[in-house]
C-alpha cells in the first residue's frame, strides 16, 4: 500500500493526460488567485510603499551585502524553521504541515506525470500527507486561539477556517482513498471535491499568505536594520528619542525587563 502508486492504479479509469491537465489547472488557479488577492487587497502596494518610506525615513542605508544577508536570515529563520513562532506546540505543529504539504504536492505532481515513478515517491507521499494531518489535526483541536485559550468548541467554523479544512480534507482524504485501492469512487469523488476547494478557494482563504509572510518578515528585518523599526519603540530606551515613541506615557521609564507577564501560565481563563 505504502509504496504503490495509487495515481497508476486511477489511470486504468482516467487518462493520464486528464490527470494531468488537472494538476496544471490547479497551478494556474493558484498563481491567479494570489494575483487578484495581491491586487485585490493592494498587498504590493502596501509593500513597495511601505519600502519607500522605510528608505526615506531610515537612521542609515542598508547596502547589498547586508540586504543578502537579512534575505539569508529571512529564509532559514522566518520560512524554514518557522522562527515566528514563539510557542513550541504552534511551531511544530506548523512546520508539520508546511513541509508536509511541501511533500504531499510535490509527490502528488511526480506520480501523476510519471505513473512509472520509483516506491520511494509512494512513501514520501504518504509521509507527507501524514504529517499534514498530524500537524492540522493537532492545531485544530488543541492549538486555535479560540478553542485554547477563548473555550469555543473545535468544531466551530468560520470564513477564516476554509484553507486548513480544505486542506485536511484533501490530505485526509486522499489517504483514506488510496489506502482503500485508488480507483474512481466516491472516496475519489471527495478527495478531488476538497482538492479543488482547496486550490481554487485560494482569493477567500489564507492559502496567498505562505507567500506575503516571507515578504512580510523580510521587510520587517530591513525596518530594523535602517532604524524605522516599523514605526515602534525599538529594544532599548537609552536614546530619550525612542522614550518618546512609546504611546502610553506609563512605559516611557519602565524597566525592560518587567517580568513574564501573561507568559506566566497558560491562557486558560475562560
Amino acid at each position: 500500500m505504502f509504496t504503490s502508486n495509487p495515481f497508476a492504479v486511477l489511470s486504468a479509469s482516467i487518462s493520464p493526460a486528464v490527470m494531468q491537465w488537472y494538476v496544471v489547472v490547479m497551478i494556474i488557479l493558484v498563481a491567479a488567485g494570489t494575483l487578484f488577492d495581491v491586487v485585490h487587497k493592494g498587498s504590493a502596494k502596501y509593500f513597495f510603499q511601505n519600502w519607500r518610506n522605510s528608505k526615506s525615513k531610515g537612521a542609515k542605508s542598508v547596502g547589498g551585502g547586508e540586504l543578502a544577508s537579512i534575505a539569508v536570515q529571512t529564509a532559514v529563520v522566518d520560512v524554514l524553521a518557522s522562527g515566528e513562532f514563539c510557542n513550541p506546540r504552534r511551531r511544530i505543529a506548523h512546520l508539520l504541515g508546511m513541509y508536509g504539504f511541501v511533500l504531499y504536492c510535490l509527490c502528488t505532481a511526480v506520480m501523476v506525470f510519471d505513473p512509472a515513478a520509483g516506491a520511494i515517491w509512494a512513501k514520501l507521499w504518504w509521509l507527507g500527507g501524514l504529517m499534514v494531518c498530524a500537524g492540522g489535526y493537532w492545531f485544530w483541536f488543541f492549538i486555535r486561539v479560540d478553542v485554547a485559550a477563548e473555550g469555543h468548541s473545535p468544531f466551530r467554523v468560520v470564513k477564516a477556517d476554509l484553507f486548513i479544512l480544505s486542506l485536511l480534507a484533501s490530505a485526509t482524504l486522499g489517504l483514506i482513498w488510496a489506502a482503500a485501492g485508488g480507483g474512481v469512487g466516491i472516496l475519489f469523488g471527495l478527495y478531488i471535491f476538497a482538492t479543488t476547494v482547496l486550490f481554487a478557494g485560494v482569493p477567500w482563504s489564507k492559502f496567498a499568505h505562505m507567500f506575503f509572510k516571507p515578504a512580510a518578515a523580510f521587510e520587517k528585518r530591513v525596518t530594523k536594520a535602517d532604524g524605522t523599526a516599523e514605526n515602534l519603540p525599538t529594544q532599548t530606551r537609552d536614546d530619550p528619542e525612542q522614550q518618546q515613541r512609546h504611546s502610553m506615557e506609563l512605559l516611557r521609564n519602565a524597566p525592560m525587563d518587567m517580568g513574564l507577564g501573561i507568559k506566566r501560565e497558560a491562557p486558560r481563563h475562560y
